[in-house]
């Protein structure tokens, strides 16, 4: 594995809006010279024992290993809103994070956070910022998206100075706006050029 700088975007899709997110924030990283994008998810959370999960997933991006995270410069996190709060299988994922905040291995770390929702009022910036709880407990520095970026005052979807969001509608079959689209581009160069700086 290379040792050049990377920034994590781990995140959880469902129906894809926030795999395509994190598509986008992955090619705003690598805009900036000198560091990269590695997109990992996390396995589905089964409320049945007996129902098995692939080590491997079918398609998209690799699972998440812990020393994905112990040896990222930087982390875009995203999920889909449950209820104001980040889907069931990215809290199991922190929830297993204790052996690198015993060791203190995200500590000054840049993270930003990212989502997408059903309705346009369905929890957008609770769900960011509920997100950031465990990346403070980190010891990470939270990135969130300033007003210069303009399609922060002209979107009429998805977008926050939290992080970028996505209106997917109740049928989730509503595309990423450009608005939406630039902030997520905006978010991961952003990302890349603060985590090379402190790298």
């Amino acid at each position: 594995m290379s040792n050049s700088p990377y920034v994590l975007v781990l995140y959880y899709s469902r129906f894809g809006a926030t795999q395509k997110m994190a598509d986008y924030i992955a090619r705003g990283v690598e805009s900036i010279s000198g560091i990269s994008a590695r997109l990992r998810t996390v396995p589905p959370v089964h409320t049945l024992i007996s129902e098995p999960t692939p080590q491997v997933p079918t398609s998209g991006a690799p699972y998440c290993e812990l020393e994905d995270l112990v040896g990222c410069a930087g982390l875009a996190f995203g999920s889909p809103t449950r209820f104001g709060n980040m889907a069931a299988p990215l809290k199991h994922f922190w929830d297993n994070t204790s052996s690198i905040w015993l060791s203190g291995g995200l500590i000054n770390k840049p993270a930003g956070v990212f989502t997408s929702t059903s309705s346009l009022h369905g929890g957008q910036e609770m769900t960011l910022i509920s997100m950031m709880i465990p990346l403070l407990h980190h010891g990470m520095m939270i990135l969130g998206l300033p007003y210069s970026e303009p399609e922060l005052l002209s979107t009429v979807s998805g977008g926050t100075p939290y992080g970028p969001s996505h209106l997917a509608g109740v049928k989730s079959d509503l595309a990423i706006t450009d608005a939406e689209k630039n902030l997520c581009l905006a978010l991961g160069k952003r990302l890349g050029l603060i985590s090379l700086k402190l790298k």
